[in-house]
């Protein structure tokens, strides 16, 4: 939406093919019970008009999936987005015509369209993986991946529900639908670590202070490593005294966002010793909040430590399991044998539904792209080039693939992913605007600095210990054929850096790209 914006303003003639039959993206299909982000409201919403900062007003600080479609949508009515966006077309193929220099996009229909540029901007999670397990469409009830959640509304009241999964999106679901289903059965192969949310309406007081400091909260974003208001404490876990430690985590896991994750002590994400220290606070708050010890070790991550994964935010997650009415099921002690009309079987035991539910993830990043046969000159296939792990110069364009860019591509740096967006979309812009300007029809990175830039995201990623850890994020899905071996798919030297890499090139005049 930002992008089509931003074309506008230079003049062009643009069309977006959008799968869905109105904006919103991954507000769009992710309607589960309980969705909303966990980015602070007021630092994720567009920062690009003052006049849209001023009129809108989030209703909490950590909106739900409900008020953040209300307000793409009324971006898309006050900037008469829609008349250039074409829906319930879902791209297939995208092919690039070296003498003509044009791409050719065909829909599912078989509608074709032609130009000249391509940018993609597919989402690093869109592209939803349902599980290998026998049986799957056998079931007999409703059964649906949660970023399929029918649009028609649907109680669960008093209901016989099983959701497979315990990821972040899982976490939401569960802990929304626990005190209305008849009984919830979770099956759960890999815990995750989750703090709590702290989620809160926003009082009128707090609305006006908010719309009056939107300039110094975009700028304290800018400055941190992810982009979001937490910057990491500059102190190591392992240097402060033990009690001052403690003390520093209970603040944390009081305060509402990220803080506990990347407002931490600088060397928790780096440090297996200062890693080791706060999964085991994280730990004693499990078996804290868990009654029963032998469920709440279930629930305790035992081969990744905190914060090594995305981290979960959470609002009494941990509570749901001294219900009665809900099952952990640890499906390493018990592996599902399959699906049944009725419900799922285990090693040990048969259990029936009303209602299945997929809480199994995305193919990250790159699985968008791999869903459309994008080719560029001769033939040359994306998904053949990104068989053992992306390459592309800044995650805007790949190597071999002229005149096609990216948002958010492989290799651009992660955090709050509206302010990612924006940066980007703003350099593209540029960098689209310095072809017209000087006449140039055609851009492609030279294979030196893709090589480099590449080099240079494994190097800053390997200092992290997440990298070690088998995730959506290290290109890991035991549900996707080829994706068993652990990839860097995003940057992580941290936004400011990426921020001066991404200037400096734009700054001395693109000279890593070729031009025609």
């Amino acid at each position: 939406m930002y992008q089509l914006h931003r074309l506008r303003e230079l003049g062009m003639r643009v069309r977006v093919f959008e799968a869905g039959s109105d904006v919103g993206g991954t507000w769009y299909w992710n309607r589960y019970p309980g969705a909303r982000f966990d980015s602070e409201s007021w630092s994720y919403g567009y920062s690009f008009s003052e006049e849209l900062l001023q009129e809108w007003e989030w209703p909490e600080h950590f909106a739900a999936q409900p008020d953040t479609l209300r307000y793409l949508n009324h971006v898309a009515d006050k900037f008469d987005l829609r008349r250039d966006i074409r829906f319930d077309s879902r791209v297939v193929a995208a092919h690039f015509d070296d003498a003509a220099n044009r791409w050719t996009v065909t829909l599912e229909s078989g509608e074709q369209a032609r130009a000249p540029l391509l940018i993609t901007a597919l989402g690093p999670l869109s592209a939803h993986t349902l599980p290998n397990i026998p049986g799957r469409d056998s079931f007999e009830g409703p059964a649906f991946h949660t970023a399929r959640w029918p649009r028609e509304p649907m109680s669960l009241a008093g209901k016989r529900v099983g959701i497979i999964g315990t990821g972040a999106t899982a976490i939401q679901v569960i802990q929304t639908i626990a005190g209305e289903v008849g009984h919830l059965a979770v099956f759960q192969r890999t815990p995750n670590w989750a703090a709590p949310l702290h989620n809160r309406p926003i009082t009128p007081e707090e609305q006006k202070r908010i719309k009056a400091s939107y300039r110094e909260i975009f700028e304290r974003c800018r400055q941190t490593d992810t982009c979001f208001i937490h910057q990491a404490d500059p102190r190591s876990a392992l240097e402060v005294s033990p009690e001052e430690r403690e003390a520093f985590w209970e603040k944390l896991y009081a305060e509402p966002g990220f803080g506990i994750w990347v407002g931490n002590f600088r060397d928790v994400l780096t440090d297996p010793r200062a890693n080791a220290l706060a999964s085991e606070f994280v730990a004693r708050k499990i078996r804290e909040r868990v009654r029963d010890p032998k469920v709440a070790e279930k629930l305790i991550p035992k081969n990744h430590g905190f914060g090594t994964r995305r981290l979960p935010l959470e609002s009494g997650y941990y509570e749901v399991y001294n219900q009665d009415n809900v099952l952990l099921v640890d499906i390493n002690e018990t592996p599902i044998e399959r699906i049944t009309p009725k419900g799922i079987r285990t090693s040990d035991a048969e259990h029936e539904f009303d209602v299945l539910i997929y809480a199994t993830g995305f193919d990250g990043v790159t699985g968008p792209y791999d869903r459309i046969d994008i080719r560029g000159p001769g033939g040359r296939r994306l998904k053949d080039d990104w068989a053992g792990t992306p390459r592309t110069f800044l995650g805007m364009q790949a190597e071999g693939f002229p005149n096609m860019l990216m948002v958010l591509g492989p290799h651009t740096a992660r955090g709050n992913i509206p302010r990612n967006i924006e940066e980007i979309v703003d350099w593209l812009t540029g960098l689209i605007r310095h072809m017209r300007a000087h006449g140039l029809t055609r851009v492609e990175p030279r294979p030196e600095a893709v090589a480099e830039w590449t080099a240079h995201v494994e190097e800053a990623a390997s200092r992290l210990l997440f990298s070690r850890v088998n995730s959506w994020q290290t290109g890991v899905n035991r549900n996707v054929e080829g994706r068993d071996v652990r990839r860097t798919l995003g940057y992580y030297g941290g936004a400011v850096a990426y921020r001066r890499k991404i200037e400096a090139v734009a700054a001395q005049g693109y000279r890593e790209f070729e031009f025609r």
